[in-house]
């Protein structure tokens, strides 16, 4: 069986679909053909890129039995696909590319485009229920967690790697970890105005990432005088994420709930735990599908503070504990989350879908 793989966001450019969408094509090669068709240069060439991959597909598709689409933004081309070859077409579905609150695009793009697939493969349950309520039907969908390679993030690193990162002697520190995007619904602004102040004298909170909201987490840390409590790393290299997981104490996610917007999986809780790192997150959206209660993490009730620092207390004063745990986590993400894993459930939900259609 030959996949032809769609895909609008890809490496060099960094983010949570990019890298979804990358280490999926690498694995579905290891198992069965694959051509991919990729966009490498960001949001602003995605104009130019969609015309490019429709006539490129279009003389490919008939050397191929099925197409594979990145994410639902790519809908109208497999909708275009469709009508000329009538080849089945498989759409994955993160959270934002169905919920995005634009009309013309909840218009369109979901109801005349997304729904016409043929399987809608969801890296979260919330992402399938967005898609119940916006009239897709709940049979077109399946749940596919997102995957990971178990044996590119952890690595052994000293804490005095870390402190080059820094730039500062971290003698006695206990660390928390933030990486990703600041957008709204990360919660990283609202953790930091709410959580930090009140946190011991000894913790660092180490923030890796930029995005809108970098502003108002500096504006935070002057007003409440947390120069000393919260570092804004920007954006980092691979090789210093590395040591960031790996030297860190504890991975913080806390995501509050923001309207129009959803966590489809929450990729960075399962690449921190595979580095041993203890993961305390918010109960809320897809980080319900990456996090186990007691196997890969701990969940908080979304915007409770006090629950946030109890259990970021407890864990910081239980070394023996944490180190443990730390070691159960990484041990459950590999056996639950490994792309070998995936990349099959993957092919055997294709090989369905097609043999369904005939």
């Amino acid at each position: 069986m030959k996949i032809l793989f769609i895909s609008r966001a890809f490496p060099p450019v960094i983010g949570g679909i990019e890298n979804q969408n990358y280490e999926l094509s690498l694995w579905l090669k290891k198992i069965s053909p694959v051509k991919t068709i990729a966009n490498r240069f960001g949001k602003k060439f995605l104009p130019l890129f969609l015309p490019y991959a429709l006539i490129k597909s279009l003389f490919l598709l008939r050397k191929y039995d099925v197409v594979l689409l990145g994410d639902a933004v790519l809908c109208p081309l497999g909708y275009i696909l469709k009508r000329f070859y009538k080849k089945p077409v498989i759409s994955i579905v993160h959270g934002l590319d169905l919920t995005y609150p634009l009309f013309f695009y909840q218009k369109f793009w979901i109801k005349k485009c997304v729904k016409k697939m043929d399987k809608l493969i969801a890296v979260g349950h919330e992402t399938i229920e967005a898609g119940v309520r916006r009239g897709i039907p709940r049979n077109k969908f399946v749940f596919i967690p997102n995957g990971i390679d178990t044996k590119k993030f952890l690595e052994w690193h000293k804490r005095q790697e870390l402190e080059k990162i820094v730039g500062e002697s971290l003698k006695g520190k206990k660390i928390l970890l933030t990486t990703g995007r600041l957008v709204s619904h990360k919660g990283v602004d609202w953790f930091s105005q709410n959580v930090v102040p009140y946190l011991p004298e000894n913790v660092l909170y180490l923030i890796a990432g930029d995005g809108e909201k970098r502003k108002t987490i500096e504006k935070i840390i002057r007003e409440k005088k947390l120069e000393k409590k919260i570092r804004l790393l920007g954006n980092v290299s691979f090789k210093e994420l590395k040591i960031l997981y790996n030297t860190a104490d504890i991975y913080i996610k806390p995501n509050i709930k923001i309207s129009g917007t959803i966590e489809g999986f929450g990729l960075v809780v399962i690449e921190a735990a595979s580095c041993r790192l203890p993961v305390i997150a918010s109960n809320l959206e897809g980080l319900k599908d990456a996090i186990k209660e007691g196997k890969n993490g701990f969940f908080v009730e979304p915007g409770n503070a006090e629950a946030f620092l109890k259990r970021i207390n407890e864990l910081l004063s239980q070394d023996e504990f944490r180190l443990e745990f730390g070691e159960k986590a990484r041990r459950f993400v590999g056996e639950n989350f490994s792309w070998k894993k995936i990349s099959q459930q993957y092919l055997e939900e294709i090989k369905l879908t097609i043999s369904k259609l005939k």
